[in-house]
């Protein structure tokens, strides 16, 4: 087994991989180009470094740069999702957000993780666990996404709020940890 092939399948991996090294460098290449856009930069230019950046990325994507991840083939959107500036995913593990999501300035989606064991992140091994956002979410600004948690769909996550644990559907979530609100089926 390849070590991005453990890092997809949520085992330790080597972050410090050649092959993991080569990909994260031509991902960085991508992004520099994506984050040193302007914003008349053609639509057609645009949608090609998406099409290099994402596994999967619906149409009436928008973001607005500068946007940090790690591989960017591990991240799968739906259609018209909106990233505003300074957003972050570490996808060393998929990331699925679903179609007309929202997700607030300086958002952080971490899929990274590290062993308890100080030995082994001496070793430079990490792990992941997936994150699913369903859709017609809204992310408000700062709000931190942890390893492993689903977002169901409609559901809020307030700004600032540090999400743990899954969502419900239909959930307004906020704090840290992020706890729900409020649930309803009227969002």
């Amino acid at each position: 087994m390849t070590e991005y092939e453990k890092m997809i399948a949520g085992h330790l991996y080597d972050v410090n991989d050649p092959e993991l090294v080569r990909m994260r460098k031509e991902t960085r290449t991508v992004l520099h180009r994506l984050n040193n856009s302007v914003q008349d930069i053609k639509a057609g230019d645009r949608l090609e470094l998406y099409g290099r950046l994402f596994g999967k990325a619906g149409k009436g994507l928008w973001l607005q740069p500068p946007f940090y991840c790690d591989y960017g083939k591990n991240i799968e959107l739906g259609e018209h999702v909106f990233f505003n500036f300074n957003c972050v995913v570490l996808d060393v593990a998929k990331v699925v957000i679903g179609s007309h999501v929202l997700v607030g300035p300086n958002v952080q989606i971490y899929t990274a993780s590290h062993p308890l064991d100080a030995a082994q992140r001496r070793q430079g091994l990490e792990f992941g666990k997936p994150i699913i956002i369903g859709d017609d979410v809204w992310i408000g600004g700062s709000a931190v996404l942890c390893p492993g948690i689903t977002v169901g769909e409609k559901s809020i996550i307030a700004a600032g709020a540090v999400v743990t644990k899954d969502v419900p559907p239909y959930a307004i979530v906020g704090g840290n940890p992020a706890k729900v609100i409020r649930e309803t089926s009227e969002i």
